[in-house]
């Protein structure tokens, strides 16, 4: 008999480990693994971490086999293994209800329990007795389903298995948006069952959508239906979440050692190895002892203060556990394990003396991982003073077999029994390696030939929809909804996936639907998802943002292909050429860089060898014993409808097949005639007919744009009003009817509103502002629904707004179409997507105006119509303020995906504040009222909305330009923005300069010589003065009166309706913005400047860097800090640790009572002075510090050194709210006479009364 080599006899000793520690308490029924003899109940987390170590083992007697009997271990092995992992999945199948219900509600109510009975696979506890919500532990076993069937492990056996991980995947694919408890069950660190982001969660459920995309469940054995898919879009969110917040865990962890399972092995889930290095630096740097890792800082669990009686800690005590934490060698095996991945073998050999040094020996010689290490309670008081020096003592399970395996693994690595990637065979582990640069392939379409042909006019060679047959080209919500089949199965009671949006990663690929060639448009070109498509530039801004956005994101194997159709709203208004701007943005993209990222223009036939493709087989007609039946006879007649739900037949599945039976070219057929004929192209009609229903069912518009054939071609329904003609000049029209001479309003003989006279009123009228007036007071005295017959019946006010809302969208009446869409109640159709992912970079938003309980706080997901009740509610159901809400928060989602960096050091994002700046923004620079600001505000396009939002947002200097264009009842202003130098110019206008002043000379000269008795009208300065009308945002030169103040008949005259009844039918405005005056004219261009830099820091909640840090140090050194009445204790900081988002936030509300944002902001400076004394060496300043008498006290010296110097008192004007000089909130921060120069003076005043005697003057 061949004698046992030195390599088996060291697998049978691991294999004698792993069934003393593991195999021998497995389940012989479920295969499931109690966690302890105390806890008989079987954590999904703990039960898959357990058997890594017998999957490792497998897979080693596999490898180094020595005789049969070692296959027939390995093989007993990898069963167990297959028996564990069934087991999960048969706990999961008698909770599908759940899955299906926390698809939708995203309540901890109905997620999947984390631990279930051993024997039975039933649930232990009820769904609110337990924090059962734990998306990383449910990511956790599909990330290990996935790389054990990669392996070659056979676990999913059916069909119903397969959709079952389907809707798996749709479970955890929003976890960068879901708050669960997390990885250590509790939630908030202050254990009182309050739900956070955490980056554990986010991080393993990006993992596991990457391992399972595109994996057949059957293995090699499986066909297209046992494929599952995951989309792109959410794995980039959950990429982009985890990179905001690492190496923070969690709003209420500034770190914790759980993530290490995600920034190593096993998830592998950040990409930059930056963030990997850092987070691990942070982790070991604040956590880590002489016997591990603790979980986190002030983790309580089983340490001598504890109370064991009580299931929550109280919020002040967490301050007990600092520095007596205990401490899990589990964290070791992780790093161990990294070490062996990232090729340290210093690193390993350090963490593994480390572990042998506090492993728990047995007789038997097996060596045990213990759950933790605790402080004595005799010894507590000297590791607080002095931590990490007292002998611990180990408590809780032992062996911890999550940390016994893992112990396992790293040994079997380490020794050379297995290579990293035989446990990793899907790759993961190169998730840091740099991929190469993506090239971004932008496919042009026209939608007509007259397109086409004006595109060819310009250099532009193009297709057509119906040129680029056999693939078919559809719009991104006709992909949602094919997404929302994937998964579906009646018999488990699966609907598949909700009906989201898809998002640009998605439109990107090519996907092939029954062997046919399908390519997406992006969303943002729908026109009728919301008014933001209707402006040229806010598209072709949208088109850069969504290239950054690909070429930073793109993981996917090919490029990326984006489908950009150009449609007749593309058109300049005679039809004659295209948009400029989308004619620039088109130049631009065919010389192959666009949006920081390198572009390949072309048809879509030519990219089908480099781009992306994905088989959604699922869709696959399926005929006799399932199998495809794909060839179309001549009429079409050959697809059946195979996708049907609850025995009707599926809307989609009829739509595809209409669409690929009859919008395909027809083989050529004999000549018929006469009522053949006829019959033929009736036929023909009808089945256009059908598809075109079948779109509208689907919610697609425009559909003519994506047939190929363009035989069915019916106007649009003619609107039922008089409306102008887009090119016509307009003229006034005399109405028959009689109007009160006050008000223009129709009345009867009582007094009262002629509704008949108004409704013929309105008919007559060419006035688009006019309609909406009439409209509006329709709207407000007789509803939606009721029908004004003005073209027999069925014009309700419902549609004729929505045709007054097509005419103004023609027409760029951006002030209108945001009126009609609030009255319309249109919503984004992304608003809840935007407002999630500002949530999830740890974002808590506010809408409406300060103080609460006017303006809500938004701090978790909600649905979108609740949202949308929410915002109206808070605007005082002002339809206007709450649509312009919806856009900015739209605007702010866009901003934070691609420039994250622009929201360091904020925490809590004031939408209404921020409109109310906006427009304050635009009263003082172009000296206008409020009023007139407003209208300009919400006359702006999209583009130039979104423009100034950012503008604001970046803190950059800019300038706002006036100029005047016409409109159907007087004039406009439009408002253009641009960044602004240090002298109050742009860039090409300083570079200009010298060139202008000698152009001008020349002008001059010419001017002298053919009239020389008559003084030049320019002078040398002139240039200078001209820019300086351009004017900046620090400037306060006064406009031009004509430009400055619009015509009034841009709001008509001949309806005044603002006057009728005490303002019953006011139109919405932005009365309640509370605008401050413009400030006084000066000279001096930089008046103003340091008010506006402090009121939009203040409006945007803007700190300097660390500033947060700096007010916990100064807490612990006082009895708190009181703001307006508001006392921020100190108390705090024995709860929260100082660099917590959840401390952050904190201080953010007590600052946000002050609705002054100018105020806040001089707020902040004088806490920012009094942080200075927390690096004094005093250990008590005294009781509360009230932080509003400081800036009094700045502000009472400063009004003496202004009046002994001669200052006038109208320069000396006090803020009547805060009694603050207006002068103070314009000064500079340094200098002699600075704001913070004041502040300090009055610090030291201030805290000099609360020092004890003898100590040291302040200076």
């Amino acid at each position: 008999m061949r004698s046992r080599s030195n390599s088996g006899v060291k697998l049978d000793n691991y294999a004698r480990i792993v069934q003393q520690t593991i195999l021998k308490h497995q389940d012989p029924v479920t295969g499931l693994l109690p966690g302890s003899p105390d806890q008989p109940d079987a954590w999904v987390r703990d039960n898959v971490y357990s058997i890594l170590s017998v999957w490792a083992l497998s897979l080693a007697y596999r490898k180094n086999a020595d005789r049969d009997e070692d296959k027939a271990k390995a093989y007993e092995l990898e069963q167990s293994v297959v028996k564990l992992m069934r087991g999960i999945l048969q706990c999961i199948m008698r909770q599908l209800d759940k899955v299906e219900k926390f698809k939708y509600s995203r309540s901890t109510s109905d997620s999947l329990h984390a631990k279930y009975n051993t024997r039975t696979c039933a649930t232990v506890v009820g769904d609110d007795q337990w924090g059962h919500l734990q998306v990383d532990a449910t990511s956790l076993f599909l990330l290990f389903l996935a790389q054990m069937t990669a392996s070659g492990l056979h676990i999913v056996y059916t069909q119903d298995e397969v959709d079952v991980v389907q809707n798996l995947m749709f479970y955890i694919e929003a976890a960068y948006k879901v708050a669960d408890y997390g990885m250590w069950e509790r939630g908030d660190k202050t254990n009182q069952g309050i739900t956070e982001i955490n980056a554990s969660s986010i991080g393993m459920a990006k993992a596991a959508l990457e391992a399972l995309d595109d994996l057949n469940l059957f293995g090699a054995k499986g066909g297209p239906g046992s494929v599952v898919h995951a989309l792109a879009d959410d794995i980039q969110h959950c990429q982009s979440i985890l990179t905001s917040m690492l190496p923070r865990a969690s709003i209420s962890k500034e770190v914790e050692a759980g993530v290490l399972a995600i920034i190593s092995y096993p998830a592998f889930a950040v990409e930059d190895i930056s963030i990997v290095n850092m987070t691990k630096e942070e982790i070991i740097s604040k956590l880590q002892g002489r016997y591990g890792c603790c979980r986190f800082l002030r983790d309580g669990h089983r340490t001598p203060k504890e109370d064991p009686n009580r299931l929550y800690y109280e919020s002040a005590e967490l301050k007990l556990f600092e520095n007596i934490e205990c401490e899990w060698p589990l964290f070791w095996t992780y790093l161990i394990l990294d070490g062996i991945f990232i090729n340290s073998p210093e690193q390993v050999q350090e963490y593994q003396e480390a572990l042998e040094a506090i492993l728990i020996k047995q007789k038997d010689g097996i060596r045990l991982v213990p759950e933790l290490y605790s402080v004595p309670p005799d010894k507590v008081e000297e590791e607080y003073m002095n931590p990490h020096t007292v002998q611990r003592i180990a408590m809780g399970k032992c062996p911890l077999k999550w940390g016994q395996s893992l112990y396992v693994l790293g040994n079997l690595l380490s020794e050379g029994f297995l290579a990293p990637g035989e446990i990793d065979p899907l790759n993961r582990r190169f998730s840091t390696i740099p991929k190469p640069d993506v090239v971004v392939q932008v496919s042009i379409l026209a939608e007509s030939e007259e397109i086409k042909e004006l595109l060819l006019k310009n250099g532009i060679d193009v297709e057509t929809v119906a040129d680029i047959h056999p693939i078919h080209v559809q719009p991104s919500r006709v992909l949602s909804h094919i997404y929302a089949r994937l998964g579906r199965n009646t018999r488990l009671g699966l609907t598949g996936r909700p009906y989201r949006r898809i998002g640009v990663l998605g439109t990107s690929k090519l996907y092939i639907i029954r062997n046919t060639i399908f390519s997406f448009t992006p969303q943002f070109i729908d026109h009728q998802q919301f008014y933001l498509a209707l402006d040229n530039k806010m598209i072709v801004e949208m088109l850069r943002t969504e290239i950054a956005y690909l070429s930073s994101r793109w993981r996917m194997t090919g490029r990326p292909t984006v489908t950009f159709p150009i449609s007749q709203t593309m058109l300049t208004e005679d039809h004659t050429n295209l948009d400029p701007a989308v004619l620039a943005t088109l130049r631009k993209l065919q010389d192959g860089y666009y949006g920081g990222a390198r572009i390949q223009t072309g048809k879509l036939s030519e990219f089908l060898t480099t781009s992306c493709f994905a088989h959604l087989s699922f869709l696959d007609v399926k005929g006799p014993g399932g199998i495809g039946q794909h060839d179309v006879d001549d009429e079409g007649d050959g697809y059946v409808h195979e996708l049907r739900h609850d025995d009707e037949a599926d809307d989609l599945a009829q739509y595809l097949d209409h669409l690929l039976a009859h919008a395909a070219p027809k083989k050529p057929k004999r000549q018929v005639k006469g009522l053949c004929r006829f019959k033929a192209v009736a036929t023909k009609t009808k089945d256009m007919v059908t598809l075109m229903n079948k779109a509208q069912d689907l919610n697609v518009h425009n559909v003519n744009m994506y047939l190929p054939s363009k035989l069915f071609r019916t106007p649009q329904p003619s609107l039922n009003l008089n409306l102008p003609d887009s090119s016509a000049p307009q003229e006034a029209q005399s109405g028959e009817v009689t109007v009160s001479s006050e008000s223009g309003i129709p009345r009867d003989a009582s007094g009262a509103i002629d509704y008949s006279a108004l409704v013929q009123l309105l008919k007559d009228t060419q006035s688009l502002q006019d309609q909406a007036d009439i409209l509006y007071i329709l709207f407000k005295d007789k509803g939606m629904d009721w029908d004004t017959h003005l073209h027999g019946t069925g014009s309700t006010v419902r549609s004729l707004l929505t045709d007054l809302y097509e005419k103004a969208g023609e027409l760029k009446q951006w002030g209108l179409i945001r009126m009609i869409s609030g009255m319309l109640r249109k919503k984004v159709e992304e608003l809840d997507s935007a407002c999630s992912d500002l949530l999830a970079h740890q974002k808590h938003l506010t809408v409406g105006l300060p103080p609460e309980p006017r303006e809500k706080t938004i701090t978790a997901p909600i649905p979108p119509d609740q949202l949308a009740a929410v915002i109206d509610e808070a605007s005082d159901n002002n339809i206007s303020v709450a649509i312009l809400t919806q856009e900015i928060m739209v605007y702010l989602a866009m901003s934070i995906r691609t420039q994250p960096n622009l929201f360091s050091e904020m925490f809590r994002l004031r939408i209404g504040l921020i409109i109310q700046v906006m427009a304050t923004e635009l009263a003082q620079s172009l000296s206008c009222s409020g009023e007139e600001a407003t209208e300009s505000l919400m006359s702006l396009s999209p583009s130039e909305l979104k423009n100034l939002l950012h503008h604001i947002l970046s803190g950059r200097e800019f300038g706002v330009q006036r100029s005047v264009r016409e409109m159907d009842a007087g004039v406009s202003p439009a408002i253009s923005i641009h960044h602004l130098g240090n002298v109050g110019a742009t860039k090409s206008e300083r570079a200009g300069i010298s060139k202008l002043k000698s152009d001008i000379k020349m002008a001059e000269h010419r001017f002298s010589l053919t009239d020389p008795f008559k003084e030049p009208r320019l002078s040398l300065t002139d240039p200078v003065m001209e820019m300086d009308r351009r004017v900046s945002m620090t400037d306060s030169v006064k406009l031009d009166h004509s430009l400055s103040s619009p015509h009034k008949g841009w709001r008509s005259q001949s309806l005044d309706i603002e006057n009728i009844d005490a303002g019953r039918y006011r139109l919405p405005s932005f009365e309640s913005l509370d605008i401050p005056d413009s400030i006084p004219f000066a000279k001096d261009t930089r008046h103003g400047q340091w008010l506006r830099r402090r009121r939009l820091d203040g409006a945007l909640n803007r700190v300097p860097v660390g500033f947060y840090k700096k007010v916990w140090k100064i807490l612990q050194k006082c009895h708190g800090l009181s703001i307006e009445g508001f006392v921020l204790p100190s108390s705090t900081t024995r709860e929260m640790t100082p660099g917590e988002i959840k401390f952050s936030v904190h201080v953010e509300t007590v600052l946000n009572r002050v609705p002054q944002p100018e105020y806040r902001q001089l707020l902040v400076e004088a806490i920012l002075v009094l942080t200075m004394l927390a690096d004094v060496d005093i250990q008590n300043i005294g009781s509360i510090i009230h932080v509003e008498k400081i800036v009094h006290v700045a502000n009472d010296m400063f009004y003496k050194d202004q009046v002994d110097l001669g200052a006038e008192e109208r320069i000396l004007e006090r803020d009547p709210s805060t009694g603050v000089c207006r002068l103070l909130y314009d000064s500079a921060p340094s200098g002699r006479f600075g704001s913070m120069t004041y502040l300090t003076k009055a610090v030291a005043v201030y805290v000099q009364d609360f020092l004890p005697s003898g100590s040291c003057a302040v200076q």
